[in-house]
């Protein structure tokens, strides 16, 4: 069956080119807002890291994470494993030192930072084990995490 006026009682009309621009718009707001919640629960999450990095210790759990690392790693054949890594930001240079590799960069460390390595003066260091700080990203070009590797390579022969 041919139709031969137009459907007006079913079909609703077109929206209009304001009522468009409106849902639009109403559509960019409700994406800022979760963009918005987002950003808040990520710097929420920093803020947390950066009051833990500063105010708590190492306690055991770090301490059983760090001896599986090595395990790990030795059970691969390996000498080395990055036992702890944290922004560069964090030390009192944001990193220079140990970017560039200067004598004393240990006094640039903070925080849960420079407890692990005094842990290591004490404990590893004398058992033979190496610590080796170093740069392992560059977001942006610029320094970002500082990587703490415990280090077991025999000694060179000269």
């Amino acid at each position: 069956m041919a139709m031969t006026a137009p459907e007006t009682s079913t079909s609703k009309p077109m929206a209009s080119a304001e009522e468009l621009r409106k849902r639009a718009l109403e559509l960019q707001l409700l994406e800022m807002e979760r963009n918005d919640k987002i950003k808040a629960r990520e710097a929420k999450k920093h803020a947390e890291f950066v009051e833990d990095f500063f105010r708590k210790h190492i306690g055991e759990t770090e301490r059983a994470v760090i001896k599986r690392l090595v395990m790990k790693a030795a059970a691969d054949g390996k000498y080395e494993a990055l036992i702890y890594s944290f922004p560069s930001t964090f030390c009192t240079d944001s990193g220079r030192a140990i970017n560039n590799n200067l004598p004393g960069w240990q006094k640039t460390l903070q925080g849960r930072a420079k407890e692990l390595h005094e842990l290591f003066e004490e404990v590893a260091k004398p058992q033979g084990y190496g610590l080796k700080a170093m740069i392992i990203n560059f977001p942006d070009g610029m320094p970002g995490d500082v990587g703490f590797f415990l280090t077991w390579e025999p000694p060179v022969e000269e």
